[in-house]
C-alpha cells in the first residue's frame, strides 16, 4: 500500500540511530539535533512518542503518533507499543531492522486511516462525536480524520447513555456443604486440561490436595487449610481450578481466588475460559476484581470531559471515554486499557479519573447505576469465582465491605507473597501525604482550582440540612481537621516554619532523623531515604507527637458522633430517605469506619512514643527521598509478625483455605511456609503437599557464578551485561537491587547492543510501567530487559524471549529498622537473612524455564556467592564458578544458536492481531 501524498514524513529512532523517511526510498540518517529540529518544525509521523523522547533526550517530543490513532480506532485492543506490534496488529510482516521499520510507518498510518472509512468497523459508534470534541482540542489526527468518518444518520448516544445499567440481585443463599471425590475432580481436570491432553501426574495429585480446601469446617474458627508447593511446570492454576469450579456449582458458593501480580490475574482470566468458553456464560460465572482506585470513576470523566481537563490531558479524557464505551470491565489498571496509553499523555489525568480519593458519593452519583465499580461489586456475590489480589482480600476482611460477609473458601496463589501483602495492609503511616489527603477529604476545596474534590458538607448536605447534631459534627469535624498539613506543608516544613500540630510533628520527625541517621557526615547515596529507630526520643519529640495526638483525638470525635448520627437517621427513616439516599449514607457510614480506625492506628502509634515498647510492633521515623528529593516524612508502625492479623481477620473466619506456590517454602522449610502463612496462628494442623517440577533443569539450565569481576565498578559490571546479551543474542532479564546502578549500566550499554541489532528497554528508565515493558519485551526475541524487585517475581515470559538471567550480585535485603527487627526477632538472625535470599534466588530462577521446550542460564555477577544459598536452586541444576570469559563463551555456545532474528506475520484484522496476543 503506497501511503497517500498528505501524510508527512515519518520519524523513527532507537539507540542505534535516528531516521527519516516518507516510505519510499527515501531514508534519510539524522543527527539528534537534526531530528530535534524537524520534529519541532512539522508534526511527523511517529510511533511510541515517549520511546522515541527519552531516545532522543527530549521528553516533550510530540508529533503523529501511530499508538494515538489505534487507541481512538480500536479502543479497548491490546497492541504491543512498536512499529512491529502494530504492523503485526494491522496483519503487515514484522520489520527486520531499524531501517524497514521507519519505512513502514508511513504505510501503517494509511492503512489505519483507511480504516475509518471500512464498513465492518466494530467500533465506529461514538467515533463521530468524538472526533468532532478531539477537533476542538486541537489533536493532531483529527484533520487527517474528518473527512473519513462519515456523519451518522441518526445522532449517536451520549457515552454515558449507552453504558449497561447493574441490577439489584436477591441475597444469595448460604453454600450447601458437599464433600468432592476423587474421580469428579480428576474429570473436572480432564475438561479444562483438554480430553485429548497428556496426563500429568503431578498436577492430579495437586487437584486432589487442593480439593481439601473445600471439604465441610468441621469445628468453628478452624478452616480446613492447604499449603501446597507445586513447582514451576505443574499446571496448578488449573489444578486449583477443577475442585474451585465443581465446588461452587455443586454448593452454590463463591471462591476467591487471590494473586500478587496482574500478570496472573490475566492468566487466571484466560484459564478460567476453558470453563465458561461462552463469553455470556464467562460474564456471568467469572469476574475480576481489584480496589476501587483501578477503575474509572464515571463522575471524575464526565467532570474532566465537561472542562475540567484541559491541554492534552483533555484529550486523554476523550480517549479515555472512548475506551469506556468498550471495556469488559472499566479496570484502567492492568484491564484492557492499553497500559501505554496514559504515558502518551505524560500521565497527565489519568489517575484524577480514579477514585484514589475515597470521595465516591454512591448512590447520590447520577452514574451509581451504570458504575464499573458497583457493577463489578455486585456480580461477584453471585459468581463462581471471583479472581482478586491479596491486598483486596484483607481490606475487605478487615472493613467488612462485602454485602455478602467475607470470603470463605480462598485460593491464595503466590502465597509465598502473603506475608508482605499482610504487612502493607495492616500497618500504619502517619505521614505528611497520607495526612493531607485526609484533610482534603473531611473539607474539601481550599483553593479555587477546579476539580470535583468534596468535603463532607458537600456529600452529606441533605443529612446536614435534616440533623442539626449531624450538621455540628461536619462542621466540627471540618475545623478540627484544619490541624492537619495543608497545601505547601513540605515547603513550610523544610523551611522550618510548620502549621499546625501535625506539621510541627513531621518537623520534628525530620530533625531526630537527621540527627540520628548515620550518615558519617555524608550522603553515601541521596537516592534513599532516611529511617531511624523510634526508641529514646527526646523531649521535643515526645511533646510534639502528644500535642498531635490531641490534634487527632480533637477530629475522630466528631467524626464518630456523625457516624451514630448517619446511624440514626437511617433507623428514623424519615420521608426524604429513598434507596438511593440509603444507600449513600450506607457508604458513608463506611467510608467514615475506616477513617476512625485510620486515626485512631495513627493516635496509638502516638501515644506509644516516650513510653515502654510493645513487643508486637515495630515503629520508626522516617524521611522518603527520590533523586536526593524529599517527598515525605513521617511515622511508621508494623507488625513484627503480620501474619497474627491476617489469621485472626482473613483466615480464622473462613471455612477453606488454599494457599500455593512454587516456592512456599520461600527459602527454608515446610515450618518457614506454615509460619509465613499464618497457619501457626490457627488452631488446625493445615494439610501439607508439594510436587516438584517435571523439568529436566540438568539438561535445560545452567547457573554460571562468575569469579572475577570487582565489586563496585560500573564500567566492568556494565562491560559484563553487554557482552553476555551479546553472547546470548538478546532474551535477556538482568536484574538489579539498586535503580542507580541500573541506570548508570543502561546509559553504557544501550547504544553499543542497538547497533548490533539488540534493543534494550529498562524500567526506572523507559517511561512506562512494568507490565507494558514485559509486553515489549516478550514480544522480541532479540529484546533484552533490566528492571529492579517488580521483575524478578510474577512475570512470565516463555519461550526464545526469555533465555538468560543476569543478577548484579547477591540479593541481600536492605538493613532497614523493620527488617533488622524481624531479623533480630527471628531466633536465628543469619539463618533469617538466608531465607530470604534464597527466596529471591529461587523467584529469580524461576523465571528462566517455564515449559519443556525452554533452556537458558542463570549468572550471578558475584565472586561472594555463599555456597549455602544454592540450595536456591534445584538440585539437579548444575553450578559453576567461572571466570567471566569462560561464562561467555558458555552462553555463547548454548544459547547463541537458539537466538531468534525475526518473527512469523500474523495476517488478518486488529481483533485478530489481539486475540492472537491474548
Amino acid at each position: 500500500m503506497v501511503p497517500p501524498p498528505s501524510l508527512p514524513q515519518a520519524l523513527h529512532a532507537s539507540h542505534a540511530g535516528i531516521w527519516l523517511t516518507n516510505g519510499d526510498d527515501d531514508l534519510v540518517t539524522l543527527s539528534r539535533g537534526e531530528a530535534l529540529a524537524q520534529a519541532a518544525g512539522t508534526p511527523l509521523l511517529l510511533v511510541n512518542a515517549p520511546l522515541l523522547g527519552s531516545r532522543l533526550g527530549h521528553a516533550d517530543l510530540s508529533g503523529l503518533d501511530l499508538l494515538e490513532l489505534f487507541a481512538f480506532l480500536f479502543p479497548a485492543q491490546f497492541v504491543i507499543p512498536t512499529v512491529s506490534g502494530l504492523a503485526r496488529a494491522m496483519g503487515q510482516a514484522s520489520p527486520q531492522d531499524d531501517t524497514e521499520a521507519a519505512r513502514l510507518i508511513p504505510t501503517l498510518a494509511a492503512e489505519m486511516l483507511e480504516w475509518a472509512e471500512r464498513t465492518d468497523w466494530a467500533e465506529r459508534e461514538g467515533a463521530w462525536t468524538s472526533l468532532r470534541q478531539l477537533e476542538r482540542l486541537r489533536w493532531s489526527w483529527a484533520p487527517l480524520l474528518r473527512d473519513r468518518i462519515a456523519q451518522p444518520r441518526e445522532a449517536e448516544r451520549w457515552l454515558f447513555s449507552r453504558l449497561p445499567q447493574w441490577e439489584e440481585q436477591p441475597p444469595r443463599a448460604q453454600p450447601r456443604p458437599v464433600l468432592l471425590d476423587e474421580s469428579a475432580v480428576l474429570d473436572r481436570l480432564s475438561d479444562l486440561t483438554g480430553r485429548g491432553a497428556e496426563a500429568r501426574i503431578g498436577q492430579r495429585d495437586f487437584a486432589n490436595a487442593a480439593a481439601e480446601g473445600f471439604a465441610p469446617r468441621i469445628r468453628d474458627d478452624m478452616p480446613n487449610v492447604v499449603l501446597a508447593e507445586a513447582g514451576t511446570g505443574i499446571g496448578k492454576t488449573l489444578g486449583y481450578l477443577a475442585p474451585a469450579t465443581l465446588w461452587a456449582e455443586r454448593s452454590g458458593g463463591t471462591v476467591w481466588i487471590s494473586t500478587y501480580t496482574k500478570a496472573l490475574q490475566r492468566q487466571l482470566d484466560r484459564e478460567t475460559r476453558r470453563h465458561y468458553p461462552n463469553d455470556a456464560a464467562f460474564r456471568k460465572h467469572v469476574v475480576i476484581r481489584k480496589g476501587r482506585e483501578n477503575y474509572l470513576c464515571l463522575l471524575n470523566l464526565e467532570d474532566a470531559l465537561q472542562g475540567g481537563f484541559a491541554g492534552r490531558a483533555a484529550i486523554l479524557a476523550q480517549f479515555i471515554a472512548r475506551w469506556a464505551g468498550y471495556t469488559r470491565d472499566g479496570d484502567m489498571v492492568g484491564g484492557d486499557l492499553p497500559g501505554w496509553l496514559p504515558a502518551l499523555f505524560r500521565r497527565a489525568g489519568a489517575t484524577a479519573l480514579t477514585d484514589r480519593r475515597g470521595e465516591c458519593i454512591y448512590a447520590g452519583c447520577p452514574h451509581f447505576r451504570t458504575c464499573f465499580i458497583e457493577r463489578a461489586t455486585r456480580a461477584s456475590q453471585g459468581a463462581d469465582v471471583v479472581i482478586a489480589n491479596h491486598a483486596l482480600v484483607m481490606i475487605n476482611a478487615a472493613r467488612g465491605r462485602e454485602t455478602q460477609g467475607t470470603p470463605t473458601r480462598i485460593v491464595f496463589d503466590e502465597g509465598h507473597h502473603l506475608f508482605d501483602a499482610a504487612d502493607s495492609t495492616f500497618g500504619a503511616a502517619l505521614t505528611g501525604r497520607e495526612a493531607i489527603e485526609l484533610r482534603r477529604w473531611v473539607i474539601g476545596p481550599e483553593t479555587e482550582r477546579r476539580g470535583r474534590r468534596r468535603g463532607l458538607a458537600a456529600r452529606l448536605s441533605d443529612v446536614a440540612s435534616y440533623d442539626a447534631d449531624g450538621a455540628e459534627a461536619i462542621d466540627d469535624a471540618r475545623e478540627a481537621a484544619r490541624a492537619l498539613p495543608g497545601d505547601d506543608w513540605l515547603r513550610r516544613v523544610l523551611e522550618h516554619g510548620p502549621l499546625g500540630a501535625i506539621e510541627i510533628l513531621l518537623s520534628v520527625v525530620r530533625s531526630t532523623v537527621y540527627a540520628r541517621d548515620e550518615r558519617d557526615g555524608k550522603e553515601t547515596d541521596p537516592g534513599y531515604g532516611l529511617e531511624v529507630d523510634l526508641g529514646d526520643v527526646d523531649g521535643d519529640l515526645i511533646d510534639a507527637a502528644t500535642n498531635a495526638a490531641g490534634a487527632l483525638e480533637a477530629l475522630l470525635a466528631p467524626l464518630q458522633r456523625l457516624t451514630k448520627r448517619l446511624i440514626a437517621v437511617i433507623e428514623l427513616a424519615p420521608d426524604w430517605l429513598d434507596a438511593p439516599a440509603r444507600a449513600r449514607i450506607d457508604g458513608a457510614i463506611s467510608a467514615l469506619g475506616w477513617r476512625c480506625d485510620l486515626l485512631m492506628s495513627w493516635i496509638a502509634l502516638l501515644l506509644r512514643i516516650g513510653s515502654a515498647p510493645d513487643g508486637r510492633f515495630v515503629d520508626w521515623l522516617a524521611v522518603d527521598r527520590v533523586e536526593g528529593r524529599e517527598y515525605d516524612i513521617g511515622l511508621h508502625r508494623h507488625w513484627l509478625d503480620p501474619t497474627k492479623p491476617l489469621a485472626e481477620v482473613v483466615l480464622r473466619p473462613a471455612h477453606g483455605v488454599i494457599v500455593t506456590s512454587a516456592t512456599l517454602r520461600a527459602g527454608g522449610d515446610t515450618e518457614t511456609a506454615m509460619q509465613r502463612s499464618g497457619a501457626t496462628h490457627l488452631a488446625g494442623k493445615p494439610h501439607w503437599f508439594e510436587v516438584t517440577s517435571p523439568f529436566d533443569y540438568a539438561q535445560q539450565s545452567e547457573v554460571l557464578i562468575v569469579t572475577d569481576l570487582k565489586r563496585g565498578d560500573l564500567p566492568a559490571l556494565a562491560g559484563a551485561y553487554t557482552r553476555l546479551i551479546e553472547a546470548a543474542g538478546g532474551g535477556t532479564l538482568g536484574l538489579f537491587t539498586a535503580i542507580r546502578r541500573l541506570r548508570s549500566v543502561q546509559a553504557r550499554i544501550a547504544d553499543r547492543l542497538a547497533r548490533t541489532g539488540l534493543p534494550l528497554y529498562a524500567q526506572h528508565v523507559d517511561p512506562f510501567d512494568p507490565a507494558t515493558l514485559i509486553d515489549m519485551f516478550r514480544d522480541d526475541p532479540r529484546a533484552s530487559l533490566l528492571g529492579t524487585d517488580a521483575l524478578r517475581d510474577g512475570i512470565d515470559v516463555p519461550g526464545e524471549s526469555l533465555r538468560l538471567v543476569i543478577m548484579e550480585g547477591v540479593p541481600w535485603s536492605k538493613p532497614s529498622v523493620l527488617h533488622t527487627a524481624r531479623k533480630q526477632g527471628s531466633g536465628d538472625p543469619s539463618g533469617y537473612e538466608d531465607r530470604l535470599v534464597r527466596a529471591r534466588l529461587a523467584q529469580a530462577f524461576g523465571r528462566l524455564i517455564r515449559r519443556a521446550d525452554d533452556a537458558g542460564q542463570f549468572v550471578i555477577l558475584s565472586s561472594a556467592m555463599p555456597s549455602r544459598l544454592l540450595s536456591a536452586f534445584p538440585p539437579e541444576a548444575p553450578v559453576r564458578r567461572i571466570p567471566l570469559d569462560e561464562a561467555i563463551e558458555r552462553v555463547r555456545s548454548r544459547l547463541g544458536s537458539r537466538a531468534i532474528f525475526g518473527q512469523e506475520a500474523q495476517s488478518g484484522s486488529p481483533a485478530d492481531g489481539v486475540q492472537a496476543e491474548e
